[in-house]
């Protein structure tokens, strides 16, 4: 029989959580777990919340590097939803018993896999009622993000067509949902057999699934054709190839197209939502995209964890996740959730990109 801990406002209880370790080199890191010390007492805009659920996502560890938050022990784990504990004397939005879910910040000294964390009242929103605790979790991020591509960096609308590629991942699955219900046409690409036969069984049906798993499919022919050669209004990649054939990975090369590709399939006035940190355009690049009047934006989620000013659009976000969510507008691909301490496995799994469903450990 599985044991329960019991948490009390002032209760002493010794905690586990997760963390990881980067070798001297930068090349590996090591999940490990750790005693936690008992929390601290809570107060200001604070709340105390016990996690229900925790996803897991990859570390973008060159960014923490970027924005010297790199120490020792890491915590890891930031999607959580979970039952609030206990307040600070400055909390608002929040009472004991409410049920919350939220993204903790970067800099946060807790983990999100641990029973009980510390967040500002800012990072949280209430869960609905007839969400669970592991949709919660595991769809919070990825609706994130695609509000992020679709409304504020490319402004899609009723009417307007978007290619999302690599539409079965977690984030492609929910960015064509919020996609269909803008009203837009949505054309997407397939890595294997099985994704392509996921992407066909969506509804309302996608309008072309590219397959693109044995490389000789050419995306950027199939979006003209399907747009009547005038190009798809916004493009949301998975990744690019920026080099010659000899200078990429095979991996990359099979399954990417190149970023002359997508230049090509961008319509006059299209916005390229791009998730590749490292872009580099060339002179005939940016004069092709000038010629267009497109637009390039980078998909990077922790700007609105970076910035104060933009609090209040990321609460509303949040917010309109969760109802999508409750609503059956959203329907994340999740997997099986997974126990605490099958955590650190897992993470070791989701850190090398090796699972395609999002991984959500349960409390």
């Amino acid at each position: 029989m599985e044991a329960k801990v019991s948490f009390h406002r002032d209760s002493q209880v010794t905690m586990k959580g997760l963390y990881f370790q980067q070798s001297s080199t930068n090349e590996e890191i090591t999940f490990v777990f750790q005693e936690r010390e008992n929390l601290p007492v809570t107060e200001d805009n604070y709340v105390k919340l016990q996690v229900k659920a925790c996803a897991l996502s990859q570390i973008n560890t060159k960014l923490l590097a970027e924005m010297k938050m790199e120490k020792e022990f890491f915590p890891v784990g930031r999607e959580v939803a979970g039952i609030v504990l206990d307040v600070g004397s400055k909390v608002s939005f929040f009472q004991p018993d409410d049920e919350v879910v939220g993204i903790l910040p970067l800099d946060s000294e807790d983990p999100g896999l641990c029973e009980a964390v510390r967040v500002h009242e800012h990072y949280l929103v209430h869960k609905p009622e007839k969400v669970t605790w592991t949709e919660a979790a595991g769809t919070i991020r990825d609706g994130l993000r695609a509000y992020t591509a679709l409304h504020y960096l490319s402004h899609l609308s009723p009417g307007k067509s978007v290619l999302i590629m690599d539409g079965a991942s977690t984030l492609g699955t929910i960015a064509i949902q919020l996609a269909h219900h803008r009203g837009a046409k949505v054309i997407s690409t397939a890595c294997s057999l099985e994704d392509k036969q996921f992407l066909e069984r969506f509804r309302p049906p996608i309008a072309r699934v590219i397959d693109v798993s044995n490389g000789k499919a050419h995306v950027a022919e199939s979006c003209l054709e399907e747009t009547g050669g005038l190009g798809v209004d916004t493009v949301l990649d998975a990744g690019v190839r920026l080099y010659n054939k000899d200078d990429e990975p095979a991996e990359k090369l099979q399954l990417l197209p190149h970023k002359h590709d997508i230049i090509t399939l961008l319509g006059v006035g299209g916005h390229w939502v791009t998730t590749e940190e490292n872009l580099q355009l060339d002179p005939p690049d940016s004069h092709c995209l000038f010629l267009k009047g497109a637009a390039v934006a980078f998909l990077n989620d922790e700007v609105w964890n970076l910035s104060n000013v933009q609090q209040g659009k990321y609460l509303c976000i949040l917010k309109d996740v969760m109802e999508k969510l409750s609503t059956g507008v959203f329907r994340p691909q999740l997997d099986e959730p997974i126990p605490l301490y099958e955590a650190k496995v897992t993470m070791e799994v989701v850190q090398k990109n090796q699972g395609r469903k999002k991984q959500v450990v349960h409390f």
